[in-house]
């Protein structure tokens, strides 16, 4: 939730926590030094903008569509994304530090011209995203904030799906993964009030992955653990 703010003028923020985590090695130490500057969407982070002024998506994709992945783990997807649409520009957000210098990584092999990172809180991204400009957003296997109590911080919230709604353009997909059940009963039940229709045609549409799907580590590890993974798919209305 939001509660005050920071010398900046910046929300508290505790969806989740930018922090560098243990074991980088050499190589990516040396991707966030050397390429994550240049992969930046822009003035992002409130110290830089503090009067919220819009990102120019035009300025950084062209004419391309531009889509958005919130909270994007290793990169395997996006990067897969990318590779797939070269016409597409892809906007990804991952607060945690291992994650981003994964993905640069991955942006170096396969050569993804068309990609830009955030490394911090994807509220942050839709505060500076212009209205209506998202053509396709994904939500993959974010955290389950598994106590009732904690609840309230999962993405499929109110604070969080109302910006997201606002920069989707009418008629953009929302698609959502998770290998957590009541993720997905609450995802129905909060989702479909912000404009969104769910695009399920059966009962069991959930159980098949998207024809463009790539597997993540995180469903590999769902599947290790038991667990079967959801694809939920939406359309902003």
């Amino acid at each position: 939730m939001t509660d005050s703010k920071h010398p900046s003028g910046a929300p508290w923020r505790n969806f989740y926590g930018r922090f560098k985590g243990k074991g980088l090695r050499k190589s990516q130490e040396a991707y966030l030094d050397q390429d994550l500057a240049a992969l930046s969407p822009g003035a992002v982070d409130w110290d830089v903008n503090p009067e919220r002024t819009p990102l120019d998506l035009a300025s950084i994709f062209g004419d391309r569509d531009v889509w958005l992945e919130i909270g994007f783990g290793g990169g395997e997807h996006m990067v897969h994304q990318a590779v797939q649409n070269p016409n597409v520009g892809i906007i990804g957000c991952e607060p945690y530090i291992n994650g981003v210098a994964m993905l640069l990584g991955k942006i170096r092999k396969a050569g993804a011209a068309n990609v830009r990172v955030h490394p911090g809180d994807a509220r942050d991204m839709f505060d500076v995203l212009p209205e209506a400009s998202i053509s396709r957003a994904f939500l993959l296997y974010p955290d389950p904030w598994p106590k009732k109590r904690h609840h309230r911080r999962r993405f499929v919230t109110p604070e969080h799906l109302a910006p997201l709604a606002k920069v989707l353009k009418p008629g953009a997909i929302f698609r959502v993964a998770t290998d957590i059940p009541d993720y997905v009963r609450q995802t129905l039940e909060q989702v479909p009030q912000f404009g969104f229709e769910w695009l399920a045609e059966r009962p069991d549409d959930w159980r098949a992955p998207w024809d463009d799907w790539i597997s993540t580590r995180y469903e590999q590890k769902a599947f290790r653990e038991g667990r079967s993974p959801h694809y939920l798919t939406f359309r902003r209305t």
